[in-house]
């Protein structure tokens, strides 16, 4: 269902890249709603698929051109929908790739879970992103070949355990899947069962060493664990980088949320009937669990920010074939 649908200039989405881009001055925008379940994370676990109903929205970018494109799904982190995720829509629209910015909070009353992770559980956001999936497929201008999903922190989780072919056999339309998933500051610290069971489709993370929001140790151990099985994963750090990298800020300097939670001392693992232990005390985890933390930060950083773009873009284009005359293979 459209519930707006209009043309923007460059001025009006704020992108000095389009003015650079000859052909790129105008992209198309159409505001859809998706129809999807809020579950919580024992009810994924055990592949249950009805939880309460929900119509969140999204915001679809289409660059110009003709014919089919390919399309990334943009999943936000805790903080919501922000100028990270509007700078890289410009910028994958930039290189011919529609975007679709979902909403995951909005409709559910969220404006941030910074401080209360439990209002939506990590993913609960997979499970929107699968639902645009299957709204994207149906676009005309949509590839439904060509497209994959991108995450930030929260979101990140979401997109790249999304990876997972339980999750996908659950909650992905039929014979539909993503065909890449990146994530940028990625929870890891959470081991599901069969994780190394993937779709086959390329894994990519982007993490900064000096993360004290989300730790990077975790995320270093799945890539090994995955990679040992043969899964197509990479690992890009950056040293001295903080959480939320690619956010601008006005004075340069890192931010602390002195009531943010955060789990980068704690570990978790699924257990039998979907429920997830914490790792030291083999009891269901919870954030009122001693490992649970408060006062992360997040920090710019220019250099990180600019490699991390040139990777994820060199990517995408060569993962959907831009370019060329034939769309990338579907491995």
């Amino acid at each position: 269902m459209i519930l707006r649908r209009f043309a923007v200039t460059t001025a009006s989405i704020g992108s000095l890249f389009f003015a650079a881009l000859a052909g790129y001055s105008q992209v198309r925008l159409e505001i859809r709603t998706v129809n999807t379940q809020t579950l919580r994370t024992q009810q994924i676990l055990k592949g249950e698929r009805l939880g309460t109903p929900t119509v969140i929205a999204g915001e679809l970018r289409i660059p110009p051109g003709e014919g089919r494109l390919p399309a990334v799904v943009l999943l936000h982190g805790s903080g919501g929908l922000g100028s990270a995720q509007q700078q890289w829509a410009a910028d994958l629209n930039a290189i011919g790739i529609a975007v679709f910015l979902l909403d995951s909070f909005s409709a559910r009353g969220i404006t941030s879970t910074v401080n209360d992770q439990t209002q939506l559980d990590h993913l609960a956001m997979m499970v929107d992103a699968y639902r645009a999936l299957g709204l994207l497929t149906q676009h005309p201008r949509i590839d439904p070949n060509r497209i994959a999903v991108m995450g930030w922190s929260k979101g990140a989780l979401a997109a790249v355990y999304a990876s997972m072919e339980r999750f996908r056999r659950s909650y992905a339309p039929p014979n539909i899947e993503f065909q890449a998933h990146i994530g940028l500051f990625t929870p890891c610290n959470t081991r599901y069962t069969d994780e190394q069971k993937t779709t086959g489709k390329p894994i990519r993370l982007f993490h900064g060493t000096a993360d004290d929001y989300v730790a990077i140790g975790p995320c270093r151990e799945y890539v090994r664990r995955l990679k040992m099985v043969g899964v197509d994963i990479d690992l890009t750090e950056y040293s001295g980088a903080h959480h939320s990298y690619d956010t601008p800020r006005p004075n340069g300097e890192p931010l602390q949320f002195p009531q943010g939670s955060t789990t980068r001392n704690c570990s978790m693992i699924e257990a039998e009937d979907g429920v997830v232990l914490n790792a030291a005390t083999h009891k269901p985890f919870s954030y009122s669990d001693a490992c649970v933390e408060r006062g992360p930060h997040i920090g710019y950083d220019e250099a990180a920010t600019r490699e991390t773009k040139r990777a994820v873009t060199a990517f995408l284009i060569a993962r959907f074939g831009l370019g060329s005359t034939s769309p990338a293979p579907g491995r």
